[in-house]
């Protein structure tokens, strides 16, 4: 870990990264890429010091109130912030100016900022995202090997639902020869019908490998499923898309369980909908 003073903290976009690099250990992480042009170690995790001086500077200059999204591309929640709390600064300051936010995380310890959250769906709008892509816990532990579990994804996915916070699932990277089957897709579907998601993002079954992700993924395969490297690179080579075999009929049980429940899933409108930012009208008193 290391500190660093940074010089912007959103994105055109109203995005924000509050750290650089991971703990999780995820074997398929496309942040390992080169063309993010980090330069550190990716387990010497940078962080942005003055993240919500940064942030409060920002929001205080905006005209109009929008969703601030944190978590595409590092986690906010990794391990460092159960004792650095930067992002729960960042959510304090998101809440003072009555902004919205959509976090994406794989960590449980986002329960720790429950009431915070629900401070700030209160007032304006909330969306947690968790990804999902293993419902067998074995296979969580190879893949996801230093995050909490997919069973204990969906308990926060379950938690925050009974708590009014709308929840969205990320299906992804579906891992050819790996995960890609029904039963590890039906497992995932019944946590996100169970847990009441609003929407499912999934872009397909399959997973994109890019320069120094796809080393790291290769070398976990080597490690984990010998052979499974050389069945990889016969089938696909260096392409940047991997898609399993199974692609069509999986995406086709996605759309069917997902109509069937009443789940949004398709990736647009998602996406409209994690950046659409909505106010809260308090409640009028009646007299009847």
């Amino acid at each position: 870990m290391h500190f660093k003073e940074a010089k912007t903290i959103l994105s055109s976009q109203n995005g924000m990264n509050i750290y650089r690099g991971c703990s999780h250990g995820c074997i398929y992480c496309d942040s390992r890429s080169k063309c993010y042009n980090m330069d550190h170690d990716f387990e010497d995790i940078e962080v942005k010091v003055n993240a919500p001086e940064l942030l409060e500077a920002a929001l205080r200059k905006k005209r109009k109130k929008c969703m601030i999204c944190t978590g595409s591309m590092c986690d906010p929640y990794m391990h460092i912030e159960a004792r650095l709390g930067y992002t729960r600064k960042c959510l304090e300051i998101i809440e003072m100016y009555g902004f919205g936010v959509a976090v994406q995380t794989k960590s449980n310890l986002i329960l720790r900022d429950l009431e915070l959250l629900k401070g700030i769906n209160s007032k304006s709008k909330c969306v947690v995202q968790m990804t999902l892509t293993t419902y067998d816990e074995n296979l969580c532990r190879i893949l996801e090997p230093a995050v909490c579990t997919t069973r204990e994804r969906y308990e926060v996915l379950r938690i925050m639902n009974e708590n009014g916070i709308p929840t969205v699932v990320w299906l992804a990277p579906i891992l050819p020869f790996i995960n890609d089957t029904e039963e590890n897709l039906r497992g995932i579907l019944d946590y996100c019908v169970r847990a009441k998601v609003y929407g499912i993002i999934c872009f397909g079954m399959g997973l994109t490998l890019r320069e120094g992700s796809r080393e790291y993924f290769y070398s976990k395969l080597d490690g984990h499923f010998p052979g499974l490297r050389q069945k990889y690179h016969k089938k696909y080579g260096y392409r940047y898309e991997v898609m399993s075999d199974n692609n069509d009929r999986l995406m086709a049980i996605l759309h069917d369980e997902c109509r069937k429940h009443g789940i949004v899933c398709d990736n647009n409108e998602i996406f409209r909908y994690l950046h659409t930012y909505e106010v809260k009208q308090p409640e009028q008193l009646s007299f009847f």
